[in-house]
């Protein structure tokens, strides 16, 4: 299974078809992912374990902020704005749609494009 090495920890794709991806993505505490948006991409993520607080809403400037922990989820449609605050290392699955590099930056501590 290919890895993917993150600033923030790691993504592990267990799988990706025409249909569908998967990935277990592992965090460290005290990091937080991109503010970014989706154009097509779908994706839905279950905490394993760990906590994550995410911003999310329709634009950077309308953002509400909610704590997850371990045996919960949320789902994120195409244009909607979020980030994951890591509060605790963390576990995650993502299921989505597969169109892994639909990602839009909107803000980033790690200066990446």
């Amino acid at each position: 299974m290919p890895v993917v090495e993150k600033p923030w920890g790691r993504e592990i794709l267990i799988v990706c078809n025409q249909h569908y991806a998967f990935k277990r993505i592992e965090m460290i505490a005290g990091t937080r992912s991109s503010l970014q948006s989706h154009e097509r991409k779908v994706e839905t993520i279950l905490i394993h374990s760990g906590n994550i607080r995410l911003e999310i809403g329709n634009t950077p400037d309308t953002l509400e902020i909610r704590d997850y922990g371990p045996n919960e989820a949320y789902h994120v449609e195409p244009g909607i704005v979020h980030r994951v605050t890591v509060l605790t290392d963390c576990t995650l699955f993502e299921v989505s749609t597969p169109e892994l590099q639909d990602v839009i930056r909107h803000a980033d501590d790690y200066n990446r494009i």
